[in-house]
């Protein structure tokens, strides 16, 4: 069995393998290729990679590997170029994406969306969602304390005391969670808010206050997520925000709902109430921002505040990003090898493999989005059946 790890495309700096994961994948019988200078940004090097037992190759290595191992999809060029049939594995982000798919299924690859992974306790260690959503809670706090400025904790000296900063966070999932703890830890008065009644325990064992309106009980969803908020819920939680948001130094919005854009949480009137030097980061700007005047990429001046809107926030920190995100690969990986055999074995009858699976067989056979497949080929069937029958009725006009 033969399996690559190509170099990710400009401007992604992780890498879908570890040399702790390349001892592993050739421990289950995996000859394993990576791409010359796949993990320079990550700061593991080729030698590194080739001391753990990989062989460096180039980007015509996929072409004969049976599986491959990326961070983000394949672009339709890198799909075409990888041998039919072989196993790809990434953070597909399909949504809006159906002619990438499309690509992907006519090359004939198997291709999972990672970040479909169900949230069940055996799929617990290749959740890349939860993995990578820890490290970007952490570094929008980092993130922002640098935008900042000042110093977070309370510090009592000679010269006199400094208060500490507050920082409040919009969403106590698994990124929220993870930047309450790290706010906290760095000395700051924390709070916190969710539209899902059950994170204010959560919130408050890591020792955030949370704060939830009371015209809101609960709006948690399907799969830990929260549902769609109404209007009338919406208008209760943006007076609760707007009211709270005034006095606050640092604010970190992570709000998303799978397949749709990012809510609008906070609102330019909302920025223009707080302090000089405030910071607001918004974690979910790849989806349309939580934020208004968030801009991909860029820190940006709005008014009194600065909003940090930088793209894969935990592609920030590589190193550690990489590691969990290869590990993730790996863990799901090792339940399609059959090790006795030394043969990949894929079981389409495994839930694991049933809620990722998005092409197999030379098509769409994900149900989100094998009927979005279909959808142009029945246009064009109806569009021909309008055709012929305005013909027959011209003819009988005649």
């Amino acid at each position: 069995m033969k399996l690559f790890v190509p170099k990710e495309a400009a401007p992604e700096t992780r890498v879908a393998a570890s040399p702790d994961t390349v001892k592993r994948l050739i421990a289950l019988g995996f000859d394993v290729f990576i791409e010359k200078g796949a993990g320079e940004l990550s700061r593991v090097t080729d030698g590194a990679f080739e001391a753990a037992g990989a062989k460096i190759g180039n980007a015509k290595s996929g072409a004969t590997a049976d599986v491959v191992l990326k961070i983000n999809r394949p672009s339709p060029a890198e799909a075409k170029s990888y041998k039919k049939g072989a196993l790809v594995l990434a953070a597909m982000d399909p949504h809006g994406n159906l002619s990438d798919l499309k690509a992907m299924g006519t090359a004939g690859l198997s291709a999972f969306a990672m970040e479909f992974m169900p949230r069940i306790t055996r799929a617990q260690s290749m959740d890349i969602l939860s993995s990578q959503a820890n490290l970007a809670g952490y570094q929008a706090v980092i993130e922002g304390a640098a935008v900042f400025d000042r110093a977070l904790p309370m510090m009592m000296t000679a010269a006199g005391t400094v208060p500490a900063a507050k920082v409040f966070v919009m969403g106590a999932g698994v990124a929220g969670l993870q930047a309450i703890a790290t706010a906290k830890r760095l000395g700051a008065v924390v709070t916190a808010t969710d539209v899902r009644a059950a994170a204010a325990e959560q919130v408050a064992s890591l020792g955030g206050k949370f704060i939830m309106t009371d015209a809101l009980k609960d709006a948690s969803g399907e799969g830990g997520y929260a549902r769609e908020l109404t209007k009338e819920e919406q208008k209760a939680q943006s007076e609760l925000v707007a009211a709270h948001i005034s006095k606050q130094d640092i604010v970190i919005t992570t709000a998303l709902i799978p397949g749709r854009p990012a809510p609008r949480l906070v609102t330019k009137a909302m920025t223009d109430t707080m302090a000089p030097g405030a910071v607001v980061v918004d974690l979910a700007v790849e989806r349309g921002g939580n934020v208004e005047g968030a801009q991909l990429g860029k820190v940006v001046k709005s008014g009194p505040v600065s909003i940090v809107g930088y793209a894969n926030m935990a592609g920030r920190i590589a190193a550690t990003a990489s590691q969990l995100f290869a590990k993730n690969l790996y863990t799901f990986l090792e339940t399609m090898v059959d090790q006795k055999a030394g043969a990949l074995a894929v079981n389409l009858e495994d839930e694991l493999v049933k809620a990722t699976l998005l092409t197999h067989g030379g098509k769409i056979v994900h149900p989100l989005f094998a009927a979005d497949e279909a959808k142009p080929a029945e246009k064009k069937l109806a569009a021909k059946k309008a055709v012929t029958k305005k013909t027959a009725s011209k003819g009988e006009s005649k």
